[in-house]
């Protein structure tokens, strides 16, 4: 029987790949709580990889989809405006077993996939991979969101304000930088957090979907199901797994909560915006 220090040592960086600790999980009666605690907080480590990208790259790529959705030309609000309403109008899973699909089937069929930074061909084998094109379908689902939210606040922002700023005479880019973006950040951040918590949430997806955990180096709730699967005991996993996103959940709420702070710190504390976290059931 393994003691909680070797379970640590031989688990808690496994998920990262057999170089990284025990080449073989454990199996059968040889598993311990620590076993599954350390390897399931391990797991975690690819949950944060996949939402911490997906957010900082959906950021600033959904900024753009808001401007573009936002300007009357019609050659860019009509690409932003299908390309938000065919990523929230489909389920994210689907999209994991859509793109898994068209990375890895189309090359074969000699079709190449030009994609703006690269060509996907038969040789390309990275987004095939959890790591690569899980977190590619990721930010392009967080981007969608994340750009209506935005798009919407961009609506919102006081006219007074914009009033101001032409007073001022301020050029379209100056306007943009001091008015109008950070109004925009002020008034969608709320919902923005909400986003971010249900995208961390939903990287539990994808090693569920059809990327494989190559190496049997997987998410959380990889190694949770695992368990299950080992032990027929859900009550001992599942409920580690929901303990470790409560406390990211929580880690998130406050560091959403210091920049929503941070962006509403010229207004009367009565007037401040308070984050709630809101769960979606249904995306």
């Amino acid at each position: 029987m393994r003691t909680c220090a070797e379970s640590f040592q031989g688990y808690v960086l496994r998920p990262l790949g057999r170089d990284y600790g025990e080449r073989l999980l454990p199996r059968g009666l040889d598993i311990t709580f620590c076993d599954q605690l350390f390897l399931i907080g391990g797991g975690l480590l690819w949950n944060i990889y996949f939402a911490g990208l997906a957010i900082l790259f959906g950021f600033f790529l959904a900024t753009g989809v808001a401007l573009m959705k936002f300007s009357a030309n019609p050659w860019l609000w009509r690409p932003a405006s299908a390309f938000v309403f065919f990523f929230r109008g489909s389920p994210l899973f689907i999209q994991f077993f859509f793109f898994y699909s068209a990375f890895i089937l189309l090359p074969r069929t000699g079709i190449d996939i030009p994609l703006g930074f690269t060509t996907l061909t038969v040789q390309t084998s990275a987004l095939t991979t959890a790591q690569v094109g899980g977190l590619f379908v990721l930010i392009l689902n967080t981007t969608a969101y994340s750009a209506e939210l935005f798009y919407g606040a961009l609506r919102s922002v006081p006219k007074g304000d914009l009033e101001a700023a032409d007073a001022y005479g301020m050029g379209g880019l100056t306007k943009f930088r001091r008015v109008v973006w950070p109004n925009m950040l002020r008034l969608a951040w709320p919902s923005y957090t909400n986003e971010a918590i249900f995208l961390t949430h939903s990287t539990t997806l994808v090693f569920l979907s059809a990327f494989p955990a190559r190496q049997q180096s997987g998410e959380a709730f990889y190694y949770a199901r695992y368990f299950v699967d080992q032990t027929f005991n859900p009550f001992v996993a599942y409920p580690i797994v929901a303990a470790y996103f409560i406390m990211l959940t929580l880690i998130i709420i406050g560091l959403f909560g210091l920049v929503n702070r941070r962006l509403n710190r010229h207004l009367p504390q009565e007037k401040r915006q308070r984050i709630r976290f809101r769960p979606q059931y249904i995306r």
